[in-house]
């Protein structure tokens, strides 16, 4: 039975000029290259400058994105920008890129589930297509991180970077088999219970700042691995598959520890992991689609792979999508 699915066309990434290295960070806090890498696997992350936002950023990831789709702007009908640093605390900062891009029909919006952004917002795009009510979509996520940091607590500032990456994705008919091309299963969960554990300390009708990122480190890690490896499971269930048919695994750039973990649980080759977090660092929503830029780019992931990607975010969110590309 043939049905509607929703098929990568292209994909494409953006990261600012400026090179932060563990090195640079150890002048100003508290740190040492040693210290980070050896508890995250980060060297290096990319900084957002003056005046570099996070819709400029998006843009310029989406203008690619619709580049390797050889598609033109005016072929997309909905962008959905997963985001926790909006430009503004409204209008929806997908907007602003609509507007660059000079799309003036469609719809354009928000997602904010922290580092799941990319997930949430594919998830949704998907579902969007599917029910037929647009047929061509922008998936982006894009972060300028380093706007709220505290740069005096190196618990937190070592760990993010800027960046964005996005994907063109289209509505295809295709046979209604494990074989399709496409987003074949998604999982999304949240718990509201954990939400201090990874938040930011302001906000308009809290404080009415922007604030800081704090965190719980510990406790991230403890829950990570745990929640992770559950919705995987339930989404290549939900698909048809095992681990073991998986050709890559492109996950959140939070942690190589955390990653490193999944990826045993899962009994899955470290060959088959898209590892981006030590030139990016964690770069929340625009971590897993800068990653499949990268392995795009390198010719690792080609048509018809199987690619997994997850994510855990503050909330707690988490979630994961199984996609043919």
């Amino acid at each position: 039975m043939s049905v509607l699915r929703t098929v990568v066309k292209g994909c494409g990434g953006y990261l600012p000029k400026r090179v932060l290295t563990n090195e640079d960070l150890a002048k100003v806090v508290d740190t040492t290259d040693e210290w980070i890498a050896t508890r995250t696997g980060i060297k290096e992350r990319r900084i957002a400058a003056k005046g570099e936002l996070t819709s400029t950023m998006g843009t310029a990831a989406a203008r690619a994105a619709l580049d390797d789709a050889g598609m033109d702007p005016q072929d997309i009908d909905l962008i959905v920008l997963a985001t926790s640093t909006p430009d503004q605390t409204f209008p929806a900062t997908a907007v602003t890129i609509q507007a660059d891009l000079g799309i003036t029909h469609g719809a354009a919006f928000d997602v904010q589930a922290v580092c799941s952004g990319f997930v949430f917002a594919l998830t949704t795009a998907d579902n969007y297509l599917k029910s037929g009510e647009f047929r061509r979509a922008l998936v982006i996520g894009s972060e300028a991180f380093s706007r709220i940091l505290d740069w005096d607590d190196r618990g937190t500032c070592v760990l993010f970077g800027d960046g964005a990456g996005a994907i063109v994705v289209e509505a295809e008919m295709q046979n209604g088999s494990t074989t399709d091309r496409g987003v074949l299963a998604s999982c999304l969960r949240s718990d509201g219970r954990y939400r201090d554990k990874l938040y930011v300390d302001g906000g308009p009708s809290s404080t009415g700042t922007v604030g800081y990122v704090r965190m719980d480190g510990p406790e991230v890690f403890r829950h990570a691995v745990t929640k992770i490896s559950e919705v995987i499971d339930a989404t290549l269930k939900k698909a048809g598959y095992a681990a073991s048919d998986i050709d890559w695994f492109v996950p959140h750039q939070a942690n190589k520890r955390i990653l490193d973990g999944a990826a045993r649980k899962l009994g899955l080759d470290p060959e088959r992991i898209v590892i981006t977090v030590d030139k990016h660092a964690n770069t929340s929503a625009a971590s897993i689609p800068l990653a499949l830029d990268a392995a795009c780019r390198d010719g690792r992931i080609k048509k018809g792979d199987l690619v997994l990607m997850e994510a855990m975010g503050g909330g707690f969110t988490w979630g994961a999508v199984l996609v043919r590309w």
